[in-house]
């Protein structure tokens, strides 16, 4: 597991990063000129998955090999919405929005479910062809 160690944290980055900039594009907002108020979505993002996912073992063979843990994943991103909601709204100075909170829940949870099972049947693939 550990050689697909660094796949799966950059797959994570990926994931967040798309969500993120799917975000932004659900409002209209992809100008090149937004890159600072995304980086205000995508580092707090950042900072609670890696946060809390090491705490949950998400990094462990035990659970990144298992398809009947696919659900832990989905409860870290939930788990870490509110850090990412309080860590957003103290970068642009704001307020932390509950709908944000939810939203960026629910967005990260199905980005996460959705490479987290890619990345199951891509470690099973390989493990057929050894």
């Amino acid at each position: 597991m550990k050689k697909y160690l660094p796949i799966l944290i950059f797959g994570d980055v990926l994931s967040l990063a798309l969500v993120t900039v799917i975000g932004f594009a659900a409002h209209g907002q992809t100008d090149l000129a937004l890159l600072p108020r995304m980086m205000a979505t995508f580092l707090p993002l950042l900072a609670g998955w890696f946060l809390l996912a090491p705490l949950l073992n998400l990094f462990s063979p035990d659970i990144t090999q298992n398809p009947r843990q696919l659900w832990r994943p989905v409860y870290a991103a939930l788990l870490a919405a509110p850090l990412v909601g309080v860590l957003r709204a103290a970068m642009l100075g704001g307020i932390v929005l509950p709908i944000f909170v939810l939203v960026i829940g629910a967005n990260t949870a199905l980005g996460m479910l959705i490479w987290r099972a890619v990345f199951l049947l891509i470690q099973r693939r390989l493990a057929l062809v050894k």
